[in-house]
This record gives structure tokens, sequence and C-alpha cells, in this order.
């Protein structure tokens, strides 16, 4: 990542848990001014972080995963506004943002780096798009026993 900042370019990510958060927090350290990092998120800010929420309520996700991945969120916003492109269109988060989410992502990036996890469909829609694209796909595939 220290390269990708150091030569000029920057990420493109989805804004969501695991290998977005992670990301995000490397890039922000590199780029504390956030003019490299675009993140696109299914709806707006508000509506996502009360889905993430919601999902810590139903025992899915970590209350501290919840709050930690809105706070980079919030954070990123309140370094760049433009760091962050809030959908405004889709009022609730669904498989159907999602998918509009990674179009979106695909579309701003040069290259694809994807970590799919269990076969996720998401992350298998993503790599389509790429590869229809005609961008470089760098994938690794994991497994995860529930």
């Amino acid at each position: 990542m220290g390269k990708i900042i150091a030569r000029g370019d920057g990420i493109v990510s989805g804004g969501a848990l695991n290998v977005d958060y992670f990301a995000t927090d490397v890039a922000m350290k590199l780029n504390p001014a956030a003019d490299k990092i675009k993140i696109f998120l299914p709806v707006i800010l508000e509506l996502y972080a009360a889905h993430y929420r919601k999902r810590a309520g139903e025992g899915v996700i970590t209350i501290k995963q919840a709050e930690d991945l809105i706070f980079q969120l919030e954070e990123l916003k309140r370094r760049n506004p433009n760091s962050i492109i809030e959908n405004k269109t889709n009022k609730m988060v669904d498989n159907k943002a999602y998918f509009e989410r990674n179009g979106a992502v695909v579309d701003a990036s040069d290259a694809l780096l994807a970590f799919q996890v269990n076969d996720s469909f998401g992350c298998e829609d993503a790599i389509q798009k790429a590869l229809n694209q005609g961008k470089n796909v760098y994938l690794e595939k994991y497994t995860i026993d529930d």
C-alpha cells in the first residue's frame, strides 16, 4: 500500500469490514489528508451506520466492529468529504445496493485486489465486473469453517 500512495495513486474500497476496513486504516495512516482514498457506500452514511448497528444487534458482528467501522468512515469524511461517495438513490442496504456499490468500485479502479472468503457472491460479483471490463484481477481465496 505504501508504494501505491507514494507514487501518487490511491485506493478504492467498498467501506466494509475486514479487508476494506484494514486497507482503509493503512491508507489513512499513509495519507492523512485522505485525498488518495475513495470509499463507495451502497447508501448514505447514516443509513449504512444504522445497518451495521442493526447487524451488531442481531449478533452477526460485534458492536465494536460496527462502531469501529462507523468511526472510521465518519473520520474519513471529516478529513476529506470527497473521499466518501454515498449512493443517495438507494434507501436500504440489500444485495442490489451492494452489487451497485461493487460496480462503482470497479468502475473507479484500475485493477482489483480481491480476497474472496467462502466463495462470497459479493466478491464474485466484483471479480466478474472487473474481468468484464478487462481489468487485472489479483485474487486470494480463503475458506473459513463456521
